[in-house]
């Protein structure tokens, strides 16, 4: 089983241990009792550029990977919430600043490491409202000059700023 699969080791429907089988062109876990497959489901990011006076928002990250790099803020969706609204969530839980999101930017698709996301949704945002403080899962959150960035986390965030 890949990596992804590791974790699967019971069926969620009948409790049967289950088996790794080739199935729709991949080894998958399946149960031989009632012929359950799981497919698992791509992990997705929302991230946002917000830009200000020629400066773009960015967010030190607290843990690893990357742990005192910089990126977008972004953070992973929830099942059935909307990508922007989660952009916007995302945002003013690690920086405390509103935005509203105008447009989408791009889509950057490869998962980093391990724990990270296969696809990220990069939205533009301007601030509505709220007060530029650091929270949730970042360390500090600041503007910075492209000519001048920190140290970049992220593949999604080099990509948009131009820096890959």
């Amino acid at each position: 089983m890949t990596h992804t699969h590791r974790s699967i080791h019971f069926c969620p429907h009948c409790g049967t241990p289950v088996q790794s089988q080739l199935r729709h062109g991949e080894y998958r876990p399946t149960c031989p009792s009632c012929g359950w497959i799981y497919f698992p489901d791509p992990k997705v990011a929302a991230a946002v550029l917000v830009r200000k006076d020629g400066q773009v928002l960015l967010t030190q990250r607290s843990y690893e990977p990357d742990q005192g790099k910089w990126a977008l803020p972004a953070g992973f969706m929830n099942a059935f919430e909307d990508p922007e609204k989660a952009a916007c969530r995302e945002c003013l839980e690690e920086t405390g600043l509103e935005v509203a999101v105008t447009g989408l930017l791009t889509v950057v698709s490869g998962r980093e490491h391990p724990e990270g996301a296969d696809m990220v949704l990069v939205y533009e945002g301007q601030v509505t409202g709220g007060t530029l403080k650091a929270g949730d899962d970042a360390a500090d959150a600041r503007f910075f000059n492209l000519e001048k960035l920190p140290p970049l986390a992220f593949r999604a965030t080099r990509i948009v700023l131009g820096k890959e």
